[in-house]
């Protein structure tokens, strides 16, 4: 049976949900164009400062209310555990909104994204009632002890390039420590945040303790972040913008801030390595994952010279395999780039580029006609210098760079980059350097022999310097939602 759809038979709605309810007004209305065609699949309104205020004291009503706070963490647990079941028993219509609406296609939606959404949320159910305080040692007329409490409401921001796994990342392990949460998804992909939002409530989740608002970064994102009641925020996106979160963060009083950024994340291949053809295939899948648009694309091949030449025809093989098309065929394995100005830009940064001595091994263009979306070849260069616009900065599209060496020490050194250090991987078989190297490696996760985001959820992910700060999942992920509390008892 295939899993091809048609996209216009879905119902599609990406209104604000407020205190459970779908509202629809707000400011300026925004239309909604699907990556693989262009086409209008609807609109948003722009949340006003007004409808922010609605759904973050929709959040406060619900907190002061529910009990939510306090209540017994299974109790929590419970809901999330019934939450991800639900999400998981209607795996085929979340996988059809999200291959519909955005650059993920249907092959993948229905094997990884919705599968990882609904495991996330069980694993930080699961967590709910195993994070414990600490006594600390006093005399004996005294009890010290630190206590963990949830900060109250919890303003999560997220990006368009998987809308429902950074949906949930940004809101179940707020809710299973105690957060209410007001999610504000990208515009170009309002719709399964929304949606996720519902179930929670059918899941037992009091009403209002999740709040969607839709909307525009400059007005929704700003008035949500500015807002009093807000006490702590998260967000996944670029740099620039993670700074101007900073800014209004601060005009309203200091908060806590989550920030996973860009990255220009390198894949060093070492002398060492006999068997090119497995390397190969995970950096080609470093680069190419949903046609390098993820954070984590490993765009930099960093390469010992003498497998150099092997790799690239190897590299140029894969990438010619790849499929692109309609997100809504199953055969599709290369995505389309997210918007018209979006794959603009790639065209500007690979001019830049080239002008700047940099030169195309392959591809370097647009392919010519699939679907009236914006298709891009994969793109492997070399001569790349690190004064050019496409060292500087990621293209966030299927383009990759690479850079021979001759020495280890100089390979090592080329892995670090003068502003990002989100992630990195290493292709080795030296056990020895398989350990050492990654010490080397300024990045906030460095996988060895493999790229890319792991099943499983206990490992945070997160980066240093200009690709941000903080962690999401794994124990460090739960526990940046959590404040600490002192207490102390002189009790004679």
């Amino acid at each position: 049976m295939s899993d091809s759809f048609d996209p216009n038979t879905l119902d599609l709605a990406a209104d604000h949900i407020i205190a459970g309810r779908r509202i629809g007004r707000g400011g300026t209305a925004v239309a909604v164009i699907r990556p693989a065609d262009h086409a209008e699949i609807g609109i948003i309104r722009d949340a006003d400062e007004a409808v922010v205020d609605e759904a973050v004291r929709a959040a406060d009503a619900a907190l002061r209310t529910s009990g939510w706070a306090t209540a017994h963490p299974q109790d929590r647990a419970a809901v999330l555990r019934r939450w991800a079941d639900l999400l998981e028993a209607r795996r085929v219509e979340f996988a059809r909104l999200e291959a519909a609406t955005s650059t993920r296609p249907i092959a993948e939606t229905l094997a990884r994204d919705v599968i990882r959404a609904a495991g996330a949320i069980r694993y930080f159910a699961e967590y709910a009632d195993k994070l414990e305080g600490t006594v600390v040692g006093t005399g004996p007329g005294d009890t010290c002890m630190v206590v963990a409490e949830p900060y109250g409401i919890v303003a999560s921001i997220t990006a368009w390039n998987f809308p429902l796994i950074n949906a949930v990342w940004k809101s179940a392990p707020a809710l299973a420590v105690g957060n209410a949460v007001v999610l504000k998804p990208s515009e170009l992909t309002p719709f399964s945040a929304a949606r996720l939002a519902e179930i929670a409530v059918e899941a037992g989740l009091p009403v209002g303790l999740f709040n969607v608002v839709q909307g525009l970064g400059p007005t929704t994102g700003s008035a949500l972040v500015r807002h009093p009641l807000i006490r702590k925020v998260t967000f996944t996106g670029s740099a620039a913008t993670g700074a101007r979160i900073m800014a209004d963060a601060a005009a309203t009083g200091t908060k806590p801030i989550t920030l996973e950024l860009g990255g220009k994340s390198p894949q060093l291949v070492l002398q060492d390595v006999r068997d090119l053809g497995p390397v190969a295939q995970n950096i080609a899948n470093g680069f190419l994952a949903n046609a390098g648009q993820v954070c984590t694309a490993g765009s930099r091949i960093i390469v010992a010279r003498r497998h150099a030449d092997e790799l690239t025809q190897r590299l140029i093989a894969l990438a010619s395999a790849r499929r692109p098309g309609p997100t809504w065929e199953e055969t599709t394995t290369l995505s389309p780039i997210v918007t018209e100005r979006q794959a603009q830009r790639i065209e500007r940064m690979l001019a830049e580029t080239i002008a700047g001595g940099g030169e195309v091994v392959t591809g370097g263009g647009r392919f010519s006609s699939h679907n009236a979306g914006a298709y891009f070849e994969p793109t492997i260069l070399r001569n790349v210098g690190e004064h050019t616009v496409g060292f500087r900065e990621e293209f966030f599209g299927p383009v990759v760079a690479l850079y021979p060496f001759d020495d280890e020490e100089e390979g090592i050194a080329m892995t670090n980059h003068p502003f990002y250090a989100l992630a990195a991987s290493l292709y080795t078989d030296d056990a020895r350097k398989a350990l050492s190297v990654p010490r080397r490696i300024e990045a906030g996760t460095v996988w060895i022999n493999t790229h890319g985001r792991q099943p499983g959820y206990g490992h945070p992910q997160g980066g240093f310097n200009h690709s941000g700060f903080g962690k999401e999942m794994g124990r460090t992920g739960l526990e940046s939602f959590l404040r600490y509390k002192t207490l102390w008892h002189a009790h004679g």
